[in-house]
């Protein structure tokens, strides 16, 4: 996968052992297999059946068990060289709607690089279907994300597709504030942004060995001149934002925020019969699917 230039990632519920991970990132010989991996760890109060905490009363309940996790990926870094990069992930209902505030507080610094939040839907087993998912709306989901970050997300610098299904904001923590790596206010982050897609737009940051990736962003930096300009420029608006002495002080510590809307199982039917046909439907959740 890595040599299309795509990056695997191995969904979990994060109840394993760290005698696991050494396993799966080691050969029969110890030695490491992989220099990098990247995990999606699935950690929320609707899920049963979990070691030391069967029934989770709340979401800061499970705060223990997801600090353990991202400290068994640190310890796979110290003593395997094996980098991690953590995707908290959590399904969202009306139950912990309220809660995501205190989980993205209380997360913040256990060492995970995203957070990604899951509207339900009517999907999957009928027998789990006990609330009505359809009272909790993106920009809910959304509002709760901005509060336990206390910093306005704006998910429109990069659209992952339709903004009603998918959002995501990119930025780094600083001290105790978050800072978005481009700010939508500003027309020269804007302009950073589309010359990144003009100029490295085929270049794969993630399957390429490191120093053909520097070649690669050389050889395009020299036969277009403005790009070392705008970065400079970039940095220095950056640095100033988040402060020259705070960047000294503080690690800086990049984490992004994801939503991710399900979409309900009765609408899909009708919505791809309505796109195969070629029609817009007046219904706007069907539309909207």
């Amino acid at each position: 996968m890595r040599a299309h230039g795509r990056e695997p990632m191995s969904f979990t519920h994060g109840d394993v052992d760290y005698a696991y991970l050494v396993r799966l990132v080691t050969g029969p010989d110890g030695r490491r297999r992989f220099r990098r991996v990247s995990f999606g760890a699935h950690f929320d109060s609707l899920m049963f059946g979990r070691r030391g905490i069967e029934r989770p009363a709340d979401e800061v309940s499970l705060n223990p068990y997801r600090h353990q996790f991202a400290q068994m990926s640190a310890r796979l870094r110290r003593e395997h060289k094996v980098r991690s990069f953590l995707a908290h992930n959590m399904t969202v209902t009306p139950a912990n709607l309220g809660q995501i505030a205190a989980v993205v507080r209380d997360c913040r610094d256990m060492g995970y690089d995203m957070f990604w939040f899951q509207p339900a839907a009517f999907v999957g087993d009928d027998r789990r279907w006990h609330e009505d998912y359809r009272d909790i709306s993106g920009d809910q989901v959304w509002a709760q994300i901005e509060a336990g970050v206390g910093a306005r997300l704006d998910y429109h610098v990069f659209e992952h597709g339709d903004v009603r299904c998918n959002r995501v904001a990119y930025g780094f923590w600083c001290g105790d504030r978050w800072y978005p790596w481009l700010d939508c206010a500003d027309p020269r982050d804007l302009a950073v942004r589309d010359s990144f897609f003009r100029y490295f737009g085929p270049v794969s940051f993630t399957g390429t060995p490191v120093p053909l990736l520097v070649w690669r962003v050389a050889l395009i930096s020299m036969r277009h001149a403005q790009i070392l300009v705008l970065a400079l420029r970039w940095l220095a608006r950056t640095v100033r934002r988040a402060g020259p002495l705070g960047l000294l002080r503080h690690r800086v510590w990049p984490v992004s925020y994801v939503m991710h809307s399900f979409m309900d199982a009765a609408d899909v039917a009708p919505a791809w019969e309505a796109m195969l046909r070629g029609w817009a439907s007046d219904d706007p959740r069907i539309r909207a699917t």
